[in-house]
């Protein structure tokens, strides 16, 4: 080590870097590592937290991601937050990867794992409406790819902080989204995405917690109601005035505090809770709204996504 690094060394494990006389003069940056299925929208999440002034690394080599945080921390706080993209492009290298997060977990280096998830019918489309190969699927069809890559990504996809499910968002919506995970200046204890869904189109892959509302009466076979949603006042009403609809409510709110204050102690910052109906039109709609409004109340910073709304 050359005297300039002894006397400005950057000190990982403890967060700061230390210059002569022992003045900490800069934190390490936050780490997100960007990951998921190719043609699930990776380029557009890093996009979103460049245009949210990360310093943004695309298809880095997950063995360089530690010497990313050291270059980091001797910046003197000019790169405060770092995103890193790993993705099957960069496979010779993604063995790696293990390694790296066990080094920057013995380093105490606080990192957080965003993975991009899709159905394969969406990823399907997307390759061919392109008409590019998947990166994997070699001499095979894009499924075989498509396969090949998940069987890859399963051990990451089940460490991710926070997965994100773009089979039903377009580019705006998945934007909207990050905005609303990282937008501002202090990072919330807590953030949710209560979701509502139509069990008929399928259960959300990043639900965390489902919420089952068909114990409740269908405000689809009272006919002045079935042309509107759950947002209109008079199907929440509706909704709300069958017996056990506020009782369990106010329960399943106790619940959810009661899971909230276990993720905070787990060191968890995002939690998606799916509610879920028949057609995801009036009664999920209407519970993941009332569920939010009391989420929001507790203080947990929520975002309110209607995934099937419109689509019957």
């Amino acid at each position: 080590m050359s005297e300039h690094d002894r006397d400005g060394a950057a000190d990982v494990s403890t967060g700061t870097t230390t210059e002569p006389g022992g003045a900490a003069e800069a934190a390490i940056p936050e780490l997100v590592i960007i990951s998921g299925m190719s043609g699930a929208g990776r380029s557009t999440a890093a996009k979103c937290l460049e245009d949210l002034g990360w310093f943004v690394v695309d298809n880095l080599p997950p063995a360089l991601i530690p010497t990313m945080v050291e270059l980091g921390a001797r910046s003197q706080g000019n790169v405060a937050r770092i995103a890193v993209v790993v993705d099957v492009r960069g496979r010779r290298f993604f063995d790696n990867l293990r390694e790296s997060l066990a080094d920057l977990d013995a380093k105490q280096v606080t990192r957080r794992i965003v993975f991009l998830e899709s159905s394969d019918d969406a990823l399907v489309r997307r390759f061919e409406s392109v008409r590019r190969p998947h990166p994997l699927q070699g001499d095979g069809r894009i499924v075989d790819g498509i396969a090949a890559e998940r069987d890859l990504l399963r051990e990451l996809r089940g460490d991710a902080d926070l997965v994100i499910d773009t089979s039903s968002l377009n580019v705006h919506e998945l934007r909207a989204k990050m905005d609303a995970q990282f937008a501002g200046d202090e990072e919330p204890e807590l953030r949710a995405t209560v979701m509502s869904f139509g069990f008929k189109y399928g259960l959300p892959v990043d639900a965390d917690l489902v919420v089952d509302m068909r114990f409740l009466p269908n405000p689809h076979w009272v006919p002045e109601l079935r042309p509107f949603s759950g947002l209109n006042e008079e199907v929440s009403n509706y909704v709300f005035n069958q017996p056990g609809a506020k009782e369990f409510l106010d329960r399943y709110t106790e619940l959810l505090q009661l899971i909230a204050a276990g993720y905070r102690r787990e060191g968890k910052r995002y939690v998606t809770v799916a509610v879920g109906c028949t057609g995801g039109k009036h009664r999920s709609v209407a519970t993941a709204e009332k569920l939010a409004a009391r989420l929001s109340g507790a203080g947990v910073e929520t975002v309110v996504v209607h995934r099937d709304m419109g689509r019957e």
